[in-house]
């Protein structure tokens, strides 16, 4: 890797990725729109190039004479009047990341998917990369946006392209401003968590991620996927976690998962009514009730994966969010 464009370079994974490649002697470029929040990469030695994945020419333009490509950037929303922005963003803009990556004659491009792309396991089972897709029945623009951009990888590869696609769980660490994994943080940490579901989660700390893009782009088998995930823990575990490390209150009453389904529709007209998405939407907890646990083994033997325990990651979390004022 000697020229490294970073798509997303301000976002969560894609600022800690841009730090990270900087401070081991990259060069490293970013792709941003003008309009982006810099708040993670102020100080950071990067070149920025201003541009935007759904204008193929502004793609290229970043593009140019870099060998490797860390396709970060992506919409996550869970809501519906925003699904057709999402679809363009998630699926379109891969799509023309691909189509500039193959008229640049790009290396590497190592795309970040989501585990929202991979199915859900069986009961008591874990998902792993060769787990098929298998939310097409379930209501949610995110997963279903992220499983047609690993669509558009596919293509590539069929015309040339030397890709490698990685999995993150969900993702909590420094850096995670909108608050999207960190929610859990803050609600605990503010005594604002009143109740969990039954199910399960993988949760991942950002540097472990970080470290698993650098070595998917090194060592990553051509066309492969690597799911980048954390500890496999209930909600019931995650929540007890959080609030011993935060000291936040832990909830007592499991809710019944149609009483939230329920709840979330309230949300969905009260947002709808509002023109803003809310905390709870039906998208959002479409898969609720389900333990959703996967394996990274895939990643420790081919890539060298670690993996962050999940009582470090929400310490080290905490303290940046409060260093920073943001908790």
């Amino acid at each position: 890797m000697n020229k490294i464009l970073i798509t997303g370079g301000t976002g969560f994974i894609g600022s800690n990725l841009a730090s990270a490649l900087v401070h081991q002697g990259y060069s490293v470029r970013i792709l941003r729109r003008a309009s982006s929040d810099l708040f993670n990469i102020t100080s950071l030695p990067v070149e920025h190039c201003i541009g935007d994945l759904r204008d193929v020419e502004s793609l290229r333009r970043a593009i140019r004479g870099c060998d490797t490509v860390f396709h970060t950037a992506a919409m996550v929303s869970f809501w519906r009047p925003l699904r057709a922005l999402q679809h363009e963003i998630n699926v379109t803009g891969t799509r023309n990341v691909v189509e500039a990556c193959l008229s640049e004659n790009v290396e590497r491009l190592v795309y970040t998917s989501s585990i929202a792309a991979i199915g859900h396991p069986s009961y008591g089972e874990l998902a792993d990369e060769a787990t098929p897709f298998n939310w097409q029945n379930v209501d949610n623009g995110y997963k279903n946006s992220k499983h047609l951009a690993e669509k558009e990888i596919e293509i590539g590869l069929g015309r040339g392209l030397n890709a490698v696609t990685v999995n993150p769980a969900l993702v909590i660490g420094p850096g995670d401003i909108h608050f999207n994994g960190g929610k859990i943080i803050k609600t605990v940490a503010k005594r604002q968590a009143l109740f969990y579901i039954k199910g399960g989660a993988n949760i991942v700390f950002v540097d472990d991620v970080v470290q698993g893009h650098i070595a998917a782009a090194l060592q990553g088998r051509r066309g492969e996927k690597y799911i980048l995930g954390g500890e496999n823990l209930s909600h019931k575990e995650i929540f007890q976690i959080t609030a011993e490390v935060v000291g936040g209150v832990v909830p007592r009453i499991r809710m019944p998962v149609p009483l939230l389904l329920l709840a979330a529709k309230a949300f969905d007209v009260a947002g709808r009514i509002i023109g803003k998405e809310l905390l709870i939407t039906s998208e959002m907890i479409s898969g609720a009730g389900l333990t959703n646990w996967y394996s990274s083994e895939k990643a420790k033997h081919e890539l060298g994966y670690s993996i962050t325990p999940f009582r470090e990651a929400v310490a080290i979390t905490y303290k940046w969010y409060v260093d920073n004022h943001l908790l």
